[in-house]
């Protein structure tokens, strides 16, 4: 008995090196990519670092349940864009909660005139990329993440299908099938801006 799970417990050494392996990698392949596009997103270096080495310490612990490894890339692209995506978001809110604690007693009737015009605008710009972000989120997974790589990051063509592991016609197909999926979706801000 004793021998079966010594046997037992160095097969699942040997299982959890060889996922190991595989990790370090992916990972070493991957590195500057998830930064690439946490950059492409937060346009700070250091949030960028942060969400890009969150991404990889979600990627390690749930490496074992993903089902294709050949899609790595693509699946670290798709957790990367979302962390960076709620930390924009959340960093939008916390200096918007500083700004209203702070700049209501300045004085000057025409500073909070000033302040309520800008916030309306600021407003209307934020809803106007919630909504953008809401049908690009809507996207199937395939196309979310070309239009990602391709537009945020601002990558051509062939650079997305190099990072995405794709052939070129099959990112220009994606991008044109997102680009109208899109246009539906927006389609009636298209109205509303004129």
């Amino acid at each position: 008995m004793n021998g079966h799970a010594d046997h037992l417990v160095g097969t699942f050494v040997a299982v959890d090196r060889t996922l190991e392996q595989e990790f370090e990698a992916r990972f070493v392949e991957s590195a500057t990519l998830a930064f690439r596009v946490a950059y492409a997103v937060l346009r700070h270096r250091q949030d960028a670092e942060d969400v890009a080495q969150e991404a990889f310490v979600r990627a390690h612990r749930r490496f074992v349940r993903l089902r294709n490894r050949e899609r790595f890339r693509a699946w670290l692209v798709r957790m990367t864009w979302r962390l960076a995506i709620d930390r924009q978001r959340g960093d939008r809110r916390r200096i918007t909660r500083e700004e209203r604690s702070t700049g209501r007693d300045a004085g000057g009737r025409g500073l909070i005139a000033a302040e309520e015009a800008r916030a309306e605008r600021d407003l209307i710009a934020r809803q106007r990329a919630d909504h953008l972000w809401s049908a690009i989120d809507a996207l199937p997974d395939k196309l979310r993440v070309t239009v990602v790589v391709a537009n945020i990051e601002e990558n051509d063509v062939e650079e997305v299908a190099r990072l995405l592991a794709l052939p070129v016609g099959t990112v220009k197909s994606r991008l044109f099938l997102a680009r109208q999926k899109l246009k539906e979706s927006l389609r009636w801000m298209q109205s509303s801006i004129r």
